[in-house]
């Protein structure tokens, strides 16, 4: 990977392809761990190596569930003060780092891994705030399918997703998280730039 060329796409899930894309070099943020864990499951299925730094309750079956492959993933559960090195570290040597920092990022931080994922040809997901992001996905709804009449259990989990880059309008989709061994889906017709939102479910 060293020296390799930055901007190459990066392969993402076939119901994210139509909704987002990614590419080598480049920082993504994104507000909850089904979004982190999606984002990395399409290099890792597409048989790249990924890491996740600082995710102290990483859900390796969530994971799997999604597509990532657990042979090929890397987790530092606790990175400490150290964060910033541990993540550069992992930068240099996989496709893509998923980054939970411990705390608040400044622009010189954020400005020394964006060098490296330029210089190794990597994808940063960083689940929580950034100075920088290409793009920013954040769920606005999300809604649980199964029970029927208080009786059941839980099947899938129905969200809808937005993306925003920079200052264009919002693109919105409305995702099936999997359940029953399904994957990750895009519900039909769903895909579209919209300013209304859905009630936002905290």
């Amino acid at each position: 990977m060293e020296g390799g060329p930055a901007r190459l796409p990066v392969p993402v899930l076939p119901a994210l392809s139509g909704l987002f894309t990614m590419h080598a070099g480049a920082s993504y943020g994104v507000d909850s761990a089904s979004l982190a864990l999606a984002l990395a499951a399409g290099p890792s299925r597409a048989g790249d190596w990924v890491g996740f730094a600082g995710w102290r309750d990483f859900g390796a079956e969530a994971a799997a569930d999604l597509g990532v492959d657990l042979d090929r993933t890397v987790v530092v559960p606790d990175v400490g003060d150290h964060w910033l090195e541990v993540a550069a570290a992992l930068v240099d040597v996989l496709r893509v780092v998923v980054l939970r920092p411990p705390s608040r990022v400044d622009a010189r931080a954020a400005g020394v891994l964006d060098a490296r994922l330029r210089k190794r040809s990597a994808v940063l997901v960083v689940w929580g705030e950034w100075p920088r992001c290409e793009a920013r996905l954040s769920l606005e709804d999300a809604r649980w399918v199964g029970p029927a009449r208080g009786q059941g259990r839980l099947r899938a989990r129905q969200v809808r997703v937005a993306v925003r880059r920079g200052s264009a309008p919002p693109i919105r989709a409305d995702l099936v998280f999997p359940g029953d061994e399904e994957p990750l889906a895009l519900l039909p017709s769903t895909l579209e730039p919209v300013h209304e939102v859905w009630r936002a479910s905290g």
